[in-house]
């Protein structure tokens, strides 16, 4: 097991949950949806970060399937994030 690029992994991820987190306090703050979805997309974002290690490494998917499962997690979450950014802004008053 590579110790540096498990670290590496896991601060990654651990940034992407923290900027999660702000964003969703964001959310709640302001009632604002793109927040959400800003939020979203980060946790998204973050969890690709890691689950190819973990899909190769435990599970035993070959590195081919275990990165393309990991990229369209990330996929995802920047399309959540693209939709906070260019998506309709819903407000309840």
């Amino acid at each position: 097991m590579h110790v540096g690029l498990v670290v590496a992994k896991l601060v990654t991820m651990l940034l992407g949950f923290l900027i999660a987190y702000q964003a969703y306090r964001g959310y709640r703050r302001n009632d604002s949806q793109p927040m959400f979805y800003v939020a979203v997309g980060f946790v998204f974002i973050s969890f690709g970060a890691v689950i190819e290690g973990i899909l190769f490494d435990v599970v035993g998917l070959s590195l081919s399937d275990a990165g393309t499962v990991a990229t369209i997690i990330v996929a995802i979450g920047m399309l959540s994030v693209l939709y906070a950014l260019y998506g309709r802004e819903y407000r309840v008053t």
